[in-house]
């Protein structure tokens, strides 16, 4: 399997320029996305602020509702979700390996939705997690996201649980490529065919209909002639074991743990919650709805992630 996974569960595969500032954190964020909620209680600041301020080893994980805010859709968010709006659901493991019709299908749509999904940048809150991993105050970040916006940040005491749709390898051989470099093998093999997004979703694809996909020409490795497919854990799949370990072991040093836009429902990232309650570290939730976590949880606040997190103050421990 593509090796970058296997890489102590750090991305290093690709490189963006981080962000030197905060100066994207001044521009108005996409909220078409974001369920509706009101701004952050004085007092949800003074918790957070409290529960911030005594973690020396912070431990965060976040979801699809950071990425809202950069104009990504998620996919269980009340009136906003993929799932709220439409009754498409994304491709599955099994369907992908074994039905070519699908792959097909998968990467048409993708090719369509790249150039937008591929240009989001992140928002206020992925650059004060940035932040606070330079002052020293956060241990280890997991993201459950595939859209590479943590990367781009700068964040570099990070793991992609899932994985991440910027790179792309070879089921057969392992071969891996950029996913920016194979829009290019899709542009020589279609170079007439054209389809018009209808919706965008949350990985990167698009809606096409099959009368627009079944003409489309995907490409096999480079090196095999095997299939390629993301370097993602698509719904169906497990995450690598030896990521896994390791995010247990990034747990295991630290004191507390913040879930910020998660509602924890998929079992792959539940799972470091459960160790977290057990090893009884104190757990603060930053997610607009309900989640998984809210009977455990010590603090859970109904915010935005980039209107709340910003409002933390994060004092220099490295020194």
């Amino acid at each position: 399997m593509f090796s970058a996974r296997k890489l102590s569960g750090v991305c290093r595969a690709i490189r963006f320029h981080p962000f030197r500032s905060h100066s994207v954190s001044r521009t108005s964020p996409n909220l078409a996305f974001v369920p509706a909620c009101l701004p952050p209680d004085p007092v949800e600041v003074e918790q957070l602020q409290h529960f911030v301020s005594n973690s020396k080893r912070l431990f965060v994980m976040t979801g699809a509702g950071i990425s809202t805010e950069s104009g990504i859709p998620d996919y269980r968010s009340e009136g906003v979700g993929l799932y709220a709006r439409t009754d498409r659901r994304p491709v599955q493991h099994a369907e992908f390996v074994r039905s070519a019709s699908a792959r097909q299908r998968y990467w048409a749509r993708n090719f369509v939705g790249w150039p937008q999904f591929s240009s989001h940048q992140p928002n206020t809150a992925h650059l004060v997690l940035r932040d606070w991993e330079k002052l020293g105050k956060l241990h280890w970040l997991v993201t459950q996201n595939v859209d590479a916006l943590h990367t781009k940040a700068g964040s570099q005491r990070l793991t992609e649980l899932h994985g991440c749709t910027h790179r792309v390898f070879c089921l057969a051989c392992g071969d891996q490529i950029l996913r920016s470099e194979l829009q290019k093998y899709f542009e020589a093999l279609n170079p007439t065919w054209k389809a018009e997004a209808l919706e965008v979703a949350p990985d990167g694809d698009v809606f096409l209909t099959d009368e627009q996909v079944r003409s489309f020409k995907v490409p096999a490795c480079r090196k095999c002639g095997g299939i390629l497919k993301p370097d993602v854990t698509f719904f169906g799949d497990t995450v690598n074991r030896e990521i896994v370990d390791f995010v247990h072991q990034r747990l295991a040093e630290s004191d507390s743990m913040l879930v910020a836009g998660s509602s924890m429902q998929v079992y792959s990232g539940y799972r470091f919650a459960l160790a977290a309650r057990d090893k009884q570290l104190p757990i603060a939730i930053l997610n607009i709805g309900p989640t998984r976590l809210d009977h455990f949880a010590s603090l859970k606040l109904n915010s935005r992630c980039g209107e709340l997190l910003p409002l933390i103050v994060v004092h220099d421990t490295t020194s």
